[in-house]
């Protein structure tokens, strides 16, 4: 298939272009021409400044039907999750196909492209294995499909509750029993065109430290992401402390977890040995200040991080919004609360974490850039709404970082596809009725 989309504007990585044409063909771009006035015959408009498209690096799908559940009230991490775990214990393949099918198309028009899905909601209650090991995985893949959208499912290794404490009775869905056992099921699992496979850790209270290696080898072999949520609560680091005398960062690296194919999430409360082992492993750091800030996780030191060696990537995590124009935004404005100076990444470096950084954590290496030979993957931002009205064009990175929002996305492409245009999905008819309707099926 061969299509040219005619942007007016075009972000190319370290300016804005006016007047770009993108040639297409099967999914890759093949050529890519500025100084293009008007678009060219047969071509598709795209007004607006289109950028590549986004990466949501770190995903819980099923979190979505938490939406305005968890703000009620005050309360902890601890008291969100039990919460969260009720929402588990109801899901079905079928229901949460639905659920994830409409929060992937939910991300469709944020203009997201890839998603980063951290899956370890594998078998039925109690733990018993559905007649098809991965119907849970293969949900989430078949969701992502359908909703137009591309997926690295990160399938979790998720054993224990704690430092030598057996599953509780909602985790039971979540453990194998043990690291071979997980090895066995996730290798069942296939890519496909939209779909990648990589693997995580859970955290390192979830997943005993003398099977760490396994999961690190499963991945390693298979040159695939591994991510793991790291430190993002200082009682983790607490128990880590009383069970091993180390930090979870120097536990995941004595065991060879860390490296450049790693993605660390959170990464909240470090010390400076364990900056520098993330950044001299050239560990991806995974930042999800929408999230950090609605659970009063913290915020955490991602300029280090960056400066000691370590990518930055993106995501929308438990889905408190779905907006990863706000995620990155969030990451400088937080830093700014913190440190209080300005400045700490341009707009230019923002949008690097929310594309090409973030699908390099994802294992798409060839996507997240408007260049010939990419994945043709991206998303027009509106430059005429009441957010983004009145500044020069010059300016679009420094206008869609600063001021607009995943309301103001106009089109999404994904592989040469038109998934959403003039901000309706063309895929999934009526995607707020399609999160309505699955998330009041898992009402309790």
């Amino acid at each position: 298939m061969q299509v040219t989309y005619w942007a007016e504007h075009a972000w190319l990585g370290t300016h804005v272009e006016p007047g770009v044409a993108i040639e297409v063909t099967d999914g890759r771009i093949t050529a890519v021409r500025t100084d293009v006035p008007a678009p060219p015959p047969g071509a598709t408009t795209l007004r607006g400044l289109t950028l590549p498209g986004l990466a949501n690096a770190h995903s819980h799908a099923f979190h979505r039907a938490l939406r305005g559940r968890t703000q009620v009230g005050s309360g902890t991490f601890w008291t969100w999750r039990d919460v969260m775990y009720g929402v588990a214990d109801r899901l079905t393949p079928d229901s949460y196909f639905a659920l994830a099918r409409a929060t992937y198309a939910e991300m469709a028009l944020a203009g997201i492209t890839c998603v980063g899905e951290f899956h370890y909601l594998h078998h039925g209650p109690g733990g018993t294995p559905y007649a098809d090991p991965n119907a849970m995985g293969e949900a989430l893949i078949a969701a992502a499909a359908e909703a137009g959208i591309r997926i690295t499912l990160l399938d979790t290794a998720y054993l224990s509750s704690g430092f030598g404490e057996p599953p509780n009775h909602h985790q039971t869905r979540f453990s194998d029993g043990t690291a071979d056992a997980w090895a066995e099921r996730a290798a069942a699992l296939k890519p496909a065109g939209h779909a990648r496979i990589g693997a995580a850790v859970h955290s390192v209270r979830a997943v005993p430290a003398d099977q760490l290696t396994t999961v690190a080898d499963w991945a390693k072999e298979r040159e695939a992401p591994l991510h793991v949520h790291l430190s993002e609560q200082t009682a983790e680091n607490d128990a880590c402390l009383a069970a091993h005398g180390r930090t979870p960062t120097r536990l995941l690296a004595d065991h060879g977890v860390l490296g450049p194919r790693t993605s660390a999430v959170h990464a909240t409360h470090l010390t400076d040995e364990d900056i520098a082992l993330l950044g001299g492993a050239a560990s991806t750091i995974c930042m999800c200040p929408t999230t950090e800030r609605d659970l009063a996780d913290g915020i955490g030191p991602a300029v280090a991080l960056q400066r000691a060696g370590s990518p930055l990537s993106l995501g929308s995590d438990s889905h408190a919004v779905i907006d990863l124009l706000e995620e990155a935004r969030a990451m400088e404005l937080d830093e700014r609360l913190r440190s209080r100076t300005r400045g700490h990444w341009t707009a230019a470096a923002l949008l690097r974490a929310a594309t090409e950084d973030g699908h390099a954590s994802l294992g798409w290496v060839d996507a997240g850039r408007i260049e010939p030979g990419a994945l043709a993957d991206l998303t027009t931002v509106a430059l005429d709404s009441v957010r983004t009205a009145g500044p020069a064009p010059r300016h679009g990175a420094e206008t869609a970082v600063f001021a607009a929002t995943g309301a103001d996305i106009r089109h999404t492409v994904v592989g040469g596809r038109h998934v959403v245009r003039d901000g309706v999905h063309q895929l999934v008819p009526d995607v707020p009725r399609a999160l309505a309707d699955s998330i009041a099926a898992l009402s309790g």
